[in-house]
């Protein structure tokens, strides 16, 4: 059976920092934007808040649950338009908190998955905890994986063994003044993996006047970029062909010749 090509929005939205309400009311009149035959949008990370570290009970102000308004939000929308939405919210579970990626598919299935690698130098590992596990995701034919910002700075975590996934998406704030290293490891992460990479990053700055250039792309197997911009719209088409990459893969198999290891997570 011939899996059909998957057609991703990117949104480099422009995040108003700690505005959860004007972040969100940014997404609901984005949506009847978004190309109606859209399978998959996807937003950066933090989307709803921006990269928030700091003091954790002025995060955890921020944080909610799973079933919280936004995810409902999200559901709603995914429903309504008859897309998948991705991207990452602060998440609050058992009075700790996350970096939670977010895969939220039109039947209301929905698959989270916290981030591994917390950015220490902004000292994010002092307010959120780690996740311990990659988030897989099988979604109309496709095989997904999901990382957020930092996490793509790790090829063993990306590492695509045996091809169990056939799209990476990445989801950042990624600021200007280190945007040419995101940039190269979306490439990197796409060459080494034989897989489609979907990277979203976000526009704005922030309390720290850290400037945000949204730059994003998606970059086909080969490393190269097959963006589709229109004028006068924020939003980053791209059509995904898995006869293409299936095609790729057996011409050049390289992932065969991969060193076999096991991830032990300490």
């Amino acid at each position: 059976m011939t899996t059909k090509p998957l057609k991703v929005a990117l949104f480099p939205q422009e995040i108003i920092w700690k505005d959860k309400a004007a972040n969100i009311d940014t997404l609901i009149k984005l949506m009847p934007t978004v190309h109606p035959e859209t399978d998959l949008l996807i937003l950066p990370e933090m989307f709803s808040t921006g990269f928030v570290t700091g003091d954790k009970e002025e995060v955890r102000l921020l944080a909610e649950r799973n079933t919280g308004k936004t995810i409902d939000l999200i559901k709603e929308l995914a429903a309504k338009y008859g897309m998948a939405i991705a991207g990452s919210f602060i998440a609050d579970t058992g009075g700790s908190l996350y970096n939670r990626a977010f895969f939220i598919e039109p039947s209301g299935e929905e698959t989270f998955a916290d981030k591994k690698h917390l950015f220490t130098m902004a000292k994010e590992d002092r307010v959120f905890s780690r996740g311990h596990d990659r988030m897989l995701v099988r979604y109309r034919g496709w095989n997904i994986a999901m990382i957020v910002c930092y996490d793509i700075r790790f090829p063993v975590w990306c590492r695509n063994k045996t091809n169990e996934y056939d799209l990476l998406i990445a989801v950042a704030n990624w600021p200007q003044v280190r945007v040419d290293a995101w940039n190269q490891l979306l490439k990197a992460r796409a060459i080494e993996n034989e897989a489609y990479v979907c990277g979203v990053n976000c526009k704005g700055t922030d309390n720290y006047n850290f400037l945000y250039t949204g730059d994003s792309a998606a970059i086909d197997f080969k490393g190269k970029a097959i963006n589709i911009c229109q004028e006068d719209s924020d939003i980053i088409y791209a059509v995904l062909d898995h006869e293409k990459l299936d095609a790729f893969r057996t011409k050049f198999p390289a992932w065969k010749d991969a060193d076999p290891f096991t991830l032990t997570d300490i």
